[in-house]
């Protein structure tokens, strides 16, 4: 029987722009690392597969509050590793702006400090203001994409310098590694050269889990050729299915099974005893907002300076960015299905950021997973709390136990490492030319 499966994306003090406002929301002494141990230890009790951090590096007065002042995350995930002992650790890392050595040295060392829990979210980078603090031209969505798809066929070389038995040192024979155990890769592409091995032993995982969170044509296309999970926005229901059906026919184009990847589509749940509680805390948030944070939020996914167009009218035409191409169409569309005018839509960016927004009781909630597990759209759901810790305790404490119950999503772990929890296979080794 398919089993759900379920991250949370834990962007703190919370994915609504005004969630850090709500007074259940915790801010003190930031950025809090006892938030986010607390984030951890109640997902891990909830039998969660994964913890799941976005990452950026813009900062300013006018972002969105969970990307201001943050964490390094693998630094980050290093902590929480020595704190959990079962649940997934998900990191977001550039191939636009690192190299695959570096990349691969972090995951690899946090796949061993796990035993086996780590992920990489691999993202290209949208946004241009990016590219000041390295000094670099941002490149086009395109040449992001090609140079993605490199950097991530480098890294894996680089994890499979080692054979698996490579270090089992002998000191009566003064042997500290196998002989004939390492594979220096020889990478030479268009962006980047790697002509060395990696000095980290291969991890438990082999590769630890890829995460890819791109949904336009080149997104499906690197998704279906690399990812073992693929986070995605969709809002309605038979768009999902859509997407979901393209996805796992192009696994297969690419010589893959179907079920060679997992597809988690995010959600926002707002979650309250009764619809008319959810529906005031959705309320409430929505009177947080902070006008220059959301016009920045939604000025990125659009990839066009929206505060200068009238609110009270109809979304205007855009022309195509070179940002979020995926999710500005995704906004775009979702704005003529629903006729929405620009406030509108602003509200639901400052929301959800185009990912599905449910509003309601656990009951309810349960009830719209377990539709959409069920009618092909989705493999199980990255969870994005409007405001921590207070959302996801409810979400955790409420709608889980419900999932639970219909036999949709485990009541332990089975596995100790991450690709276990998401009943992946383990890749070989691979002998680099």
């Amino acid at each position: 029987m398919r089993s759900m499966r379920l991250g949370v994306f834990v962007q703190v003090p919370g994915h609504h722009v005004g969630g850090w406002r709500h007074p259940d929301a915790t801010v003190d002494g930031w950025p809090n690392l006892a938030l986010m141990q607390h984030i951890a230890a109640t997902a891990e009790q909830a039998k969660f597969d994964m913890f799941f951090l976005g990452d950026g590096f813009a900062t300013g007065y006018s972002e969105h509050p969970s990307t201001i002042g943050k964490f390094e995350p693998l630094t980050l995930l290093s902590a929480l590793a020595m704190g959990t002992s079962r649940l997934g650790l998900a990191a977001t890392g550039s191939t636009t702006y690192a190299e695959p050595y570096h990349v691969a040295r972090g995951f690899a060392s946090l796949d061993h400090l796990s035993g086996g829990r780590a992920a990489w979210n691999v993202v290209t980078t949208a946004y241009d203001k990016s590219a000041a603090v390295f000094g670099r031209q941002h490149p086009p969505h395109a040449e992001r994409y090609a140079m993605a798809e490199e950097f991530v066929e480098a890294c894996r070389m680089l994890w499979d310098s080692w054979d698996d038995s490579a270090f089992s040192p002998d000191k009566a024979a003064g042997r500290f590694v196998r002989p004939g155990s390492l594979h220096v890769p020889d990478f030479r592409g268009k962006y980047f050269t790697v002509t060395g091995a990696l000095n980290v032993p291969r991890s438990p995982q082999g590769h630890p889990v890829l995460i890819q969170a791109g949904s336009s044509g080149p997104g499906q296309a690197l998704a279906a050729r690399i990812a073992d999970v693929v986070f995605t926005a969709q809002n309605d229901l038979a768009e999902a299915q859509a997407f979901y059906d393209a996805v796992k026919a192009q696994l297969v184009g690419y010589g893959r099974t179907a079920d060679a990847a997992r597809i988690m589509p995010g959600v926002m749940p707002v979650v309250g005893r009764t619809e008319a509680e959810a529906l005031e805390i959705f309320d409430e948030l929505n009177r947080s907002i902070d006008t220059a944070q959301a016009f920045t939020v939604l000025s990125e996914r659009l990839g066009s300076d929206m505060s200068v167009h009238p609110l009270d009218e109809p979304v205007p035409d855009l022309p195509e960015t070179e940002n979020l191409k995926s999710r500005a169409a995704l906004l775009l569309k979702m704005a003529r299905r629903d006729k929405l005018t620009l406030r509108q839509l602003y509200y639901r960016v400052a929301a959800a950021r185009g990912h599905l927004l449910l509003i309601g009781t656990p009951l309810m909630i349960a009830d719209t997973l377990e539709a959409w597990f069920r009618a092909g759209a989705a493999d199980g759901f990255n969870v994005m709390p409007p405001f921590f810790p207070g959302q996801f305790d409810d979400f955790a404490k409420g709608v889980v136990p419900l999932l639970q119950e219909r036999g949709l999503f485990r009541a332990d772990y089975a596995g100790t490492t991450l690709r276990e929890h998401l009943g992946l296979a383990r890749p070989a080794g691979r002998r680099a030319a």
